[in-house]
């Protein structure tokens, strides 16, 4: 019997960086096994997936994710005007997103009846929150807009067939256009105004966290005036500082096969597993881009394990006891993991299909060992048979 989920198990040593910061401006950190552990979120990383050149060469454009109409509107606009007419690309807009009055607002300020408070509301009119926008979905909602249109000369019988066919979740026929937004098959969408349906997400990804307690250094740095330095002066424009630190990253994140099929309009599973193994590459090689120009932590995974399993199974309790440095924290966290991994996989008498690509040895690992990442990555796409 097939496996439904893909588990994403990956150990990735960072040279000192602030991948993910607070609002503060220092990284972010997490309580746990109790001591503290610096933390990148899931959001962060995921964002960092889908704005990836890898993401991008694999799938094309992600979605768009705002929540200022207008400005989408415009853009829309411009990438499907030698298709649909501006009013058929708005309307459809404007009912998916359950916004009803940019359009009177505009009457109205066209004809000199708009006060400054309705101008500016114009300009900036937003939908209720942000959501993720796919371009290949609205086109095709543009497309059913414009056929029922030249089906219906009524007004009434138009809207009335309008309404039947854009039903609150009603769209799942038109999924198919996510095969062109990867992304939000992947990361799902909730919406909750408008015509816009909700799709469940396929990915569940854990926020990463070091193996090992981590104490954030300080760097004090300054800006120096190169033309008041010829000037003979000493001193700098500009002092601040920022927190940092260097430590190995657990990453985890599950894979829904099934759900990612359903998603993206009943593809098949070998799609879904070609998507899971560019997933699985992303995972291994994308890092989060802040401070990035200053710190340059562009560190690639050193410990990649991919588990096809019945059930989503995060390995993060292996780290739950804050691994002990033995010359470097990177080959003790493998050895923690591994220890854990087979413990549980035992214990509850696991059959998962595991395979493992790894900088270091693993001989004591149970499961296929891979000589590189895209013999991993094509061990998945093969679905644990190659």
């Amino acid at each position: 019997m097939s496996k439904n989920f893909v588990n994403f198990h990956i150990l990735m040593s960072h040279s000192p960086s602030c991948l993910n910061r607070d609002d503060m401006g220092m990284q972010k950190t997490a309580v746990f096994g109790g001591t503290r552990r610096v933390r990148i979120s899931s959001q962060s990383l995921k964002r960092a997936i889908r704005t990836s050149p890898y993401y991008e060469a694999k799938f094309g454009k992600p979605s768009e994710r705002t929540k200022q109409l207008t400005l989408l509107r415009d853009k829309y606009r411009e990438l499907l005007k030698d298709k649909f007419s501006a009013s058929v690309i708005d309307t459809v807009l404007m009912a998916v997103a359950g916004v009803k009055e940019i359009k009177e607002l505009e009457e109205k300020v066209k004809k000199g009846q708009g006060n400054d408070v309705e101008r500016v509301k114009l300009e900036g009119t937003e939908s209720g929150a942000v959501a993720a926008w796919s371009i290949y979905e609205i086109e095709k909602y543009c497309e059913l807009y414009s056929q029922l249109q030249a089906e219906h000369s009524d007004d009434k019988a138009f809207q009335k067939a309008w309404d039947k066919e854009t039903k609150k979740d009603s769209f799942k026929k038109f999924n198919d256009a996510f095969q062109n937004s990867v992304d939000i098959a992947l990361s799902g969408r909730m919406a909750t105004s408008g015509i816009m349906t909700s799709v469940d997400a396929a990915l569940a990804v854990a926020h990463v966290i070091t193996t090992h307690t981590v104490d954030g250094d300080l760097d004090w740095f300054t800006a120096v005036d190169d033309l008041t330095q010829e000037a003979g002066e000493t001193g700098s424009a500009h002092l601040d500082t920022q927190e940092f630190s260097a430590g190995v990253f657990y990453r985890y994140a599950s894979l829904n096969l099934a759900q990612l099929q359903e998603n993206l309009g009943e593809t098949s599973r070998e799609k879904a597993l070609e998507i899971a193994a560019h997933t699985l590459h992303m995972l291994a090689t994308v890092i989060p881009e802040a401070k990035r120009n200053s710190t340059a932590a562009d560190n690639p995974a050193d410990f990649v394990c991919v588990a096809l399993s019945d059930q989503p199974i995060s390995l993060a309790n292996a780290f739950e006891e804050p691994v002990k440095s033995k010359s470097g924290f990177l080959k003790p966290s493998i050895e923690q993991f591994i220890n854990y991994k087979e413990r549980v996989y035992q214990g509850y008498e696991l059959d998962d299909k595991v395979a493992f690509f790894s900088l270091r040895d693993t001989s004591v690992l149970s499961g296929k060992a891979c000589p590189s990442l895209s013999k991993l990555e094509n061990w998945l796409k093969q679905d644990g048979e190659a």
